[in-house]
């Protein structure tokens, strides 16, 4: 499967913008991924393998930075990381059908953005945080883990809103959470692919769309450290995820265009 070479220069400024801006608010991309690449591959199983790999390579950069900058505590991320990964392995190794996984998909986006916006929004919002008991951790790390796993996302798009609309924590080191969980779920994730044997990766569309998202990832996370305030960061969020969520399940889920 080889793609004309405007076509594949389109795909990877395409990727490069939305690796930058999806790292300025920890996640990966994952999502607009597959949705762009539905534009131009009609292999299911490289559409999901690319976004998958891209994914990683996006946020093993943005978690490192996260980390380096004392946003991210490991022993705060590990209960949802823990009970994700086994989840996520799971998700990725059912074979869903193509229109299945992006109803799925749309729908998750759309509902986990409204969440978000609306309390974006609030005029009573305030910058305080709320303690919650580990349990509620590991069953957000294991619910979110097999839905990122079943769509092949990180799944950091689904568990910012959440931990946002909550008030788990500041949203910089939701950011750096969501950043976190998509690596390992990530990971988890292509291991399911290959137990399942439907991992697919075009050599040399992989590597220049690799190659693509690594640029822009790196200016994103600069980007987010450096100039978005907390509401910045919730609201790009919250647009990003309705904006694919919108057009994942009317294009690819629904056939409405």
């Amino acid at each position: 499967m080889l793609l004309p070479i405007d076509e594949l220069a389109l795909l990877c400024i395409g990727f490069f913008m939305i690796a930058t801006l999806y790292s300025s608010v920890g996640f990966g991309g994952g999502s607009s991924y597959l949705a762009f690449l539905t534009l131009f591959l009609s292999s299911f199983f490289a559409i999901r393998s690319i976004a998958l790999v891209c994914n990683l390579v996006v946020v093993s950069g943005s978690t490192y930075l996260y980390f380096k900058n004392g946003h991210a505590k490991l022993k705060d991320f590990l209960p949802f990381v823990v009970a994700s990964i086994p989840l996520a392995f799971l998700g990725a190794s059912f074979r869903l059908k193509e229109h299945i996984f992006f109803i799925i998909l749309g729908s998750a986006l759309i509902l986990s953005a409204i969440s978000l916006a609306l309390q974006t929004f609030n005029l009573n919002n305030t910058a305080e945080t709320k303690a919650y008991p580990n349990y509620l951790s590991y069953l957000l790390g294991s619910g979110i883990g097999f839905l990122s796993g079943l769509v092949g996302i990180g799944g950091g798009i689904f568990l910012a809103p959440v931990l946002n609309h909550i008030k788990w924590d500041k949203a910089i080191k939701i950011a750096a959470l969501a950043s976190f969980f998509i690596l390992v779920n990530s990971i988890s994730g292509l291991f399911g692919l290959v137990a399942s044997n439907a991992l697919s990766l075009p050599w040399r569309e992989t590597i220049c769309l690799v190659i693509a998202v690594l640029l822009g990832g790196q200016l994103g996370i600069r980007i987010s450290l450096k100039k978005l305030s907390a509401k910045g960061i919730k609201r790009v969020t919250s647009l990003l995820v309705l904006l694919v969520g919108i057009r994942v399940l009317l294009v690819n889920g629904l056939g409405v265009f």
